[in-house]
């Protein structure tokens, strides 16, 4: 039996299908639109909800499965990894994406050691092969300094993660798909888990969420300071403009790799892949491995004196002048509109 189709990893939490699930939608219906293949979203948990799963196919899933178990409501790798290994084998799907979460990165090896398949982790571009039809899966390397494109050209199913906030979720624009309809590929289809893959040597006995700052790939308005800042001591005045905006703040690599700041606030090829509302480039050059990492916000604003940086090419705004004065200025008057 050949290989056939494109499954995306519908991830779950608590019954509730999740944001991610609607990106992976959009990367997989472009896959198997150019395969000509029909689009599957596998989802695994307990009591999940009917409109979670119709939503699924009108954001272009041809098929869902849904797999249920009491076991499989939270996340643990074994019990989820026999399930997807055992769906693999049985329906053997060409494809496989999910996104480079703490899920996706944690399943996705494990599931590809026990299928015998290739994986390749934290894709920011997928396409497929004209000539061979194979999955083309581009990724930062040696540091994000160049990109690398590898192909899976005899293992099969093609096993990517792909970085969450790297594209849009997929429109909710289609005719969702009848349930119990005939034909797999038109229909939602609940499966119960069997019960000999829920073993597990791991126990869930509790979540605490972490207490930090406000999640950079959450953020709605983000301010990013890069090099042109100059020095560590001159980052209170960012923050400051952060602040006085409302935004959470971010860097480019180099101000990480000086230490000004540290690594969870790095947005690129080699940090974090952003897609706020509002996101503002203080002396931001514009690295291609930064842009990576935002040129797909909704609006994009910068500040730098130089008026040949690359991030005038992304900007719908450009200030073109001397942070050290543009900064404060701005962050007076954002103050005196705060206070009426």
């Amino acid at each position: 039996m050949a290989h056939e189709g494109v499954w995306i990893l519908a991830e779950q939490e608590a019954g509730r299908v999740q944001r991610v699930a609607h990106e992976m939608l959009a990367r997989g219906r472009a896959l198997a639109d150019k395969r000509g293949c029909a689009l599957t979203a596998v989802a695994m948990g307990s009591g999940l909800r009917d409109d979670d799963l119709r939503e699924l196919t009108e954001r272009g899933a041809d098929a869902v499965i849904a797999m249920e178990a009491p076991a499989l409501e939270h996340f643990l790798v074994e019990p989820h990894a026999a399930c997807l290994a055992w769906l693999i084998q049985k329906r053997r799907p060409e494809v496989l994406l999910a996104g480079a979460t703490t899920t996706g990165r944690t399943l996705l090896p494990y599931v590809a050691v026990q299928v015998d398949a290739g994986l390749t982790a934290d894709c920011t571009v997928l396409d497929i092969d004209d000539e061979t039809g194979g999955l083309l899966q581009t990724r930062p390397a040696i540091g994000g300094n160049i990109l690398a494109t590898i192909r899976t050209p005899t293992h099969r199913p093609q096993m990517a993660t792909v970085r969450p906030h790297s594209t849009k979720p997929a429109s909710r624009d289609r005719k969702p798909a009848p349930e119990g309809g005939a034909g797999m590929e038109k229909r939602i289809e609940r499966l119960a888990a069997p019960a000999e893959l829920l073993a597990s040597r791991v126990r869930r006995v509790g979540f605490a969420a972490a207490e930090e700052e406000q999640s950079l790939q959450d953020a709605d308005v983000i301010v990013a300071v890069g090099r042109g800042i100059k020095r560590a001591e001159n980052l209170p005045l960012v923050r400051e403009f952060a602040e006085a905006l409302g935004a959470a703040l971010g860097a480019t690599r180099d101000v990480v790799d000086r230490g000004w700041l540290s690594y969870p606030h790095q947005i690129g090829l080699s940090g974090k892949t952003v897609t706020p509302r509002l996101y503002v480039g203080v002396g931001v050059s514009g690295s291609v491995q930064h842009l990576a990492g935002m040129q797909t916000s909704a609006t994009i604003i910068a500040v730098n004196s130089d008026a040949d940086a690359p991030i005038f090419c992304v900007a719908d705004l450009g200030l073109v002048g001397d942070l050290f004065e543009v900064v404060p200025a701005l962050t007076v008057r954002l103050k005196a509109l705060r206070t009426g």
